[in-house]
């Protein structure tokens, strides 16, 4: 089948992210996939193969947008996160079998999910009148779209760990070169997050630690706190600053750590599958719903938590993201995350077995438009 995908960049590049990932999966199972983006600028370092990604093109948003230059729209059409394709696009699906029209919709693990997953909503006004979409939503159980999980990734993931020289060139391809039981950190986050009371914890570790630090929000951030200590001694601490890395490094980089403290939609589902402790910085939003979306998500990756573990590990992830009784103070001492036999990283691998038994979204996206005719 033929895909059409449309993506608006909003900021900070979740959305084509996803859009990209869901792409290439497409492509990966034997069909062709038009990505439409506004700004593809992010593909550069993000998928810099993407001019020869199997089945997969990337097209202007543009050219979507004039009469002239609209193609045949495919089989199926994908409205990222309530996007809108343009005009003049809808109106060239008028036709006696129009395609499958899908909206995609942001991942929540609110109870909303489940009841509007699937529901079709026609369309009464403008070029696209008498059609009808239908919303997808990701999502964690059995009553939603699932997460993306490209084939082979758990194995792929799987065989890296199995080979400790895997780790060690991967690092040291990166210039990093850890020291003797030093335990490491990705951190990925936005501007709010209380990185400075992240790194004063980290000093006082008992066991060295190297935070490896993504570009932008975290860098800026942790560069900001090394000059406000003016060469203080950094303890058991050592920082290391990472390039913009694809999305297949960024993967990477996640089973190399020990703890992932990442942000937004894509990188929260790639920690899960990543199978460590991890600590999810949500995007912030002004009326303070992305509070009970954070609870929500808890609720639903912890259900089968100890107690024990859930709640120091949940009150983290509030402190971290300026939530709850924490918000105002120093963050509360990370739960045990520094071997792989500690409760948290044995209850995030059981996590992540428990949503791996559900289908993907590819799979399940497959399956919706075969069925909603």
């Amino acid at each position: 089948m033929l895909w059409d995908v449309f993506c608006q960049v909003i900021d900070n590049f979740g959305d084509i992210g996803v859009c990209w990932r869901l792409s290439c999966d497409l492509g990966s199972r034997g069909h062709d996939v038009r990505l439409w983006v506004d700004d593809a600028s992010a593909l550069a370092w993000m998928a810099p193969s993407s001019t020869s990604q199997p089945g997969v093109s990337v097209h202007a948003w543009a050219d979507a947008t004039r009469p002239e230059t609209v193609p045949e729209p495919g089989d199926v059409v994908i409205e990222a996160f309530g996007c809108n394709p343009p005009e003049a696009f809808v109106a060239r699906m008028q036709r006696p079998a129009p395609p499958r029209w899908v909206n995609l919709e942001y991942l929540s693990a609110e109870s909303y999910v489940e009841r509007s997953h699937g529901l079709a909503s026609p369309v009464w006004s403008g070029p696209g009148q008498g059609l009808v979409k239908r919303f997808f939503y990701p999502g964690f159980t059995p009553r939603t779209g699932g997460l993306l999980r490209e084939p082979g990734l758990l194995a792929r993931q799987s065989a890296f760990a199995s080979q400790p020289s895997a780790r060690r060139e991967w690092l040291a391809a990166h210039g990093i070169t850890p020291r003797a039981d030093e335990r490491l950190i990705s951190l990925f986050c936005y501007g709010s997050a209380p990185v400075p009371a992240l790194l004063e914890q980290l000093t006082e570790s008992e066991q060295p630690v190297r935070v490896l630090l993504t570009p932008g929000h975290a860098t800026r951030l942790a560069r900001d706190w090394l000059q406000a200590r003016s060469g203080v001694h950094l303890g058991s601490l050592a920082l290391s600053e990472l390039p913009a890395l694809p999305q297949t490094e960024f993967d990477t980089l996640l089973w190399c750590c020990d703890l992932n403290l990442v942000r937004g939609e894509d990188s929260a589902v790639r920690a899960l599958w990543a199978g460590r402790p991890h600590v999810w910085q949500i995007y912030e939003q002004d009326d303070g719903v992305h509070a009970d979306k954070l609870e929500a998500f808890m609720a639903r990756w912890m259900a089968g938590w100890p107690t024990c573990v859930r709640e120091p590990v949940a009150a983290w992830w509030r402190a971290w993201n300026r939530l709850g009784t924490e918000a105002d103070s120093a963050l509360p001492p990370l739960p045990d995350w520094q071997s792989g036999q500690s409760p948290w990283a044995l209850a995030s691998v059981a996590a992540r077995q428990e949503l791996a038994a559900q289908d993907d979204l590819a799979t399940q996206l497959k399956q919706f438009v075969a069925s909603s005719g």
